[in-house]
């Protein structure tokens, strides 16, 4: 009957899947965790010792259970990162797991740091290392979001450098844990609220000095990620300048302590104030001077001659028309006459040489008459037999005749 599948008709009951789990987990066998410390309770006169151990990268726990012996020769704390090798145990009366420690080993600082220089190969590798996606910041942000430990000094020394550079900075603070276990939930939780928040434009992660396991939350790998995937430019101002977490070489801009990074988030008020003096001064100056080259060159059009006397080249150039007018008409007439005089020879001598004058002088043209027309002129008595009509043209007319005899006289005609 435990063998077969549950449904709402035939659910299992409580034993059944405890004692299911129980075999899951027994199945699971002898394991190495490492994790944090976070709670630590050795009761006296109990021999043994209760622990909760955290994944310092995401917001995950465990219960341990562990001999009070091992753990004072271990000389546990809370905080302390620890890789631990037991067994898990599920109890079904409780319906609880736990893990039953009989090894712990305290993680050195040698370690860690081994530890963050294999991740930082590992991100330099994929270019979260990369200059080419680090976003500048803007000049004057609207808003400056603040990821600070609660009324720590890096805090006031961001506050403070700010406003004494820009008074109107205006900020959204959010206090986080800064080290041990919560650190890193709690700082991705205030990245995410920052991050879509519309007025913030820069986003500061803030944190004073303190030892290598102090600043272990910021190498931490999803930590790092996030910050990389932020649209918003992220300032890193973590511990001292020899202090250099992960976290630095991802953010878009590398702040050497948190008083460094109030002052670069904004400008200096007096600073610009001086820039925007001095710009206004070369302004001045650059208008002033624009100014007078265009008087200078008003004054020196001003006193050319078609501004000064504009009625002047018109007249001079009338005048010059009225003398080109009368050269003309000058040369036209002188022109005509001659032309006139050298028609009046030319038609005297064609009067002179013409049959007028000769007609006009007693003289006349003979002209035989055909019933066509006049045909021809009468050189010889040949060319007019008797009866042939004639037209004789004379100086003031013509008149007809018609030849009687041959050779002989002509009869005028009517």
């Amino acid at each position: 009957m435990t063998d077969e599948k549950s449904t709402a008709e035939n659910p299992w009951p409580v034993r059944t899947v405890a004692r299911k789990i129980f075999d899951w987990i027994n199945r699971l066998g002898e394991v190495w965790v490492e994790g944090q410390v976070t709670q630590l309770s050795a009761r006296p006169g109990t021999s043994t010792a209760f622990l909760t151990l955290r994944d310092p990268s995401v917001d995950m726990s465990m219960t341990l259970t562990a001999p009070v012996g091992l753990v004072r020769e271990v000389q546990l704390a809370e905080g302390s990162r620890v890789v631990v090798h037991g067994r898990p145990n599920f109890f079904p009366n409780r319906g609880t797991l736990s893990l039953r420690v009989d090894e712990i080993r305290a993680v050195g600082v040698g370690e860690l740091l081994a530890r963050v220089e294999r991740l930082r190969k590992l991100l330099a590798a994929e270019g979260l290392f990369d200059p080419r996606r680090k976003r500048r910041p803007p000049f004057l942000p609207n808003k400056i979001g603040l990821i600070t430990g609660r009324a720590s000094a890096a805090e006031r020394d961001v506050l403070t450098n700010a406003r004494a550079r820009w008074p109107a900075a205006r900020f959204r603070v959010v206090n986080v844990a800064v080290q041990g276990a919560s650190a890193v939930p709690e700082i991705l939780t205030a990245l995410s609220t920052l991050e879509r928040d519309p007025e913030v434009d820069v986003i500061i992660l803030a944190r004073g000095g303190g030892s290598v396991e102090d600043l272990l939350p910021f190498s931490d790998e999803a930590l790092c990620r996030a910050v990389s995937a932020c649209r918003t430019p992220v300032l890193s101002a973590i511990g001292h300048e020899p202090d250099t977490p992960l976290v630095d070489h991802v953010a878009d801009v590398r702040c050497s302590t948190p008083t460094d990074a109030g002052k670069r988030v904004v400008p200096d008020v007096a600073e610009e104030t001086e820039r925007v003096r001095q710009l206004r001064d070369r302004s001045r100056r650059a208008l002033r001077g624009w100014v007078d080259r265009e008087r200078k060159l008003l004054d020196a059009l001003r006193t050319r001659p078609a501004l000064s006397d504009p009625h002047g080249p018109l007249q001079r150039r009338a005048e010059e028309v009225g003398r080109l007018r009368d050269h003309a008409l000058r040369a036209v007439r002188v022109r005509l006459d001659s032309e006139q005089a050298g028609l009046a020879a030319t038609t005297a001598r064609l009067t002179t040489l013409g049959p007028a004058a000769t007609l006009a002088r007693g003289y006349a043209v003979v002209q035989v008459v055909t019933p066509q027309g006049v045909d021809g002129v009468v050189r010889s008595t040949t060319d007019a037999p008797a009866g042939t009509r004639l037209r004789i043209r004379l100086a003031d007319g013509a008149v007809h005749a018609v030849v009687e005899e041959g050779g002989g006289g002509a009869q005028p005609g009517t």
